[in-house]
């Protein structure tokens, strides 16, 4: 039986190891932090994913949680998963991995391969010197925060760098692969590790068009919502599109992929105008929210209380890296704030005049207006009449159309999203 070893707990290597080992692989789970470990074996994860809670249990003895280096000797596939940091100028910090990829290869055993899945900048893995190239891969990660879980469990496709592509895969990797039933793709080292940011500009071309479309539609009285359908009905475009306006690109890996192409293209005299493009784009939209509440309120009255519910980047994350609701108050100077995020502690938010709640109806008590700025699940259960009932005011901006637009509007409150124009009364 294949056993696969993991270097690095945090949210990547954690979560893709709990998907190897609900496939039926002895796992061998690595870090360097005896702290952590305690957490894990104990059960108390460090990230918040839908279901992973529930699949380490059952994975039991299968999943094995160490500090010891020297476990991973038994492995036959070692990943190297660690999370990578990145700045705010979208630079990623790979000594992490270059200290993981020291400590490990040492201890692999004469026949193991090496895989490097978190995700590095094109040339990373060719410019390695352990271990030997023909023992040495990169596969692209599929990790999406909130999602992660389903996409470790449910891949579209496995996208494998390789120093030689025309040279079958070791067995005991092709049958971790092969055990997900999802096409296999080698290539190239750098041609993998550039797909990954390839994936991740489609995604950004996506979310330009939604946003700079939605906007013309708020404008003239189109309907973004009604558009979307007949997009994806297009087969150039897809069924899968994504064509959600949101409040501009958040996270952090799409902001550092497109920060490495515009470094790439710096370098190697390539034209990257587009990317400043959609980063423009990104910022303007972003600040939707912040202009809005504005116009309709705050120009008026600067004091006025908001309630803001939504403190990360996205629903089922703990995440606030470059959240758009944190963007959106630190533009609301003056303002005084109730907060709400399901798991994100009012604490990240240190400015005075804020205030943590315990529950979104009660962020509403005595708010002059409603800011929906993550579109956590829970939100979407809560009917426009009981908002109604506890709002002191009938502003509500939703641009994440978490309220459907037609009840919010019947129960007398002035609805604001993105893609559709605001009833003008």
């Amino acid at each position: 039986m294949t056993t696969v070893g993991f270097a690095g707990m945090t949210h990547l290597g954690l979560v893709s190891a709990t998907g190897i080992a609900a496939k039926g692989f002895k796992t061998v789970c690595y870090d360097g932090d005896a702290a952590l470990v305690g957490r894990l074996r104990a059960g108390n994860l460090p990230v918040l994913e839908p279901g992973l809670d529930a699949l380490v249990a059952a994975n039991g003895d299968r999943q094995h949680f160490t500090a010891d280096l020297a476990d991973l000797s038994g492995c036959d596939v070692v990943y190297i998963a660690p999370d990578i940091p990145t700045d705010n100028q979208g630079r990623s910090d790979t000594a992490v991995i270059h200290r993981l990829i020291d400590a490990v290869a040492p201890v692999l055993a004469p026949t193991a391969i090496m895989v490097v899945l978190s995700q590095v900048e094109p040339g990373f893995t060719r410019g390695l010197s352990q271990p030997a190239p023909e023992r040495r891969y990169y596969q692209v990660e599929t990790l999406v925060f909130g999602r992660a879980v389903e996409r470790t469990m449910e891949p579209e496709r496995y996208i494998i760098g390789c120093a030689d592509p025309a040279t079958p895969l070791p067995p005991h990797f092709d049958a971790v692969l092969k055990a997900f039933d999802c096409p296999i793709l080698p290539m190239r080292y750098e041609s993998a590790e550039l797909a990954k940011i390839s994936i991740n500009f489609c995604l950004v071309a996506s979310v330009s068009v939604a946003n700079t479309l939605a906007e013309v539609c708020e404008e003239i009285g189109a309907d973004w919502s009604e558009i979307v359908p007949a997009l994806k009905l297009d087969r150039r475009i897809g069924a899968y599109s994504y064509l959600a306006p949101g409040l501009g690109i958040a996270g952090g890996n799409l902001e550092r992929d497109l920060a490495t192409i515009q470094r790439i293209g710096a370098q190697h005299g390539t034209d990257t105008g587009v990317v400043a493009a959609w980063k423009a784009n990104s910022l303007h939209r972003r600040d939707w929210a912040a202009r809005t509440i504005r116009k309709g309120l705050l120009d008026a009255k600067p004091d006025a209380t908001l309630a803001i519910w939504g403190l990360a980047y996205k629903e089922n994350t703990h995440s606030v890296k470059n959240s758009p609701s944190l963007a959106t108050i630190g533009q609301l100077a003056g303002a005084k704030l109730r907060l709400h995020d399901p798991v994100v502690p009012a604490s990240v938010v240190s400015r005075p005049g804020s205030e943590g709640v315990a529950s979104a109806l009660e962020a509403l008590d005595g708010a002059d207006a409603l800011l929906i700025l993550t579109p956590w699940p829970e939100y979407r259960d809560i009917a426009p009449a009981d908002i109604v009932a506890r709002l002191g005011g009938r502003l509500v901006l939703d641009p994440y159309a978490v309220l459907n637009a037609d009840k919010a509007r019947a129960a007398g409150l002035d609805h604001r999203t993105l893609g559709r124009a605001p009833v003008r009364n």
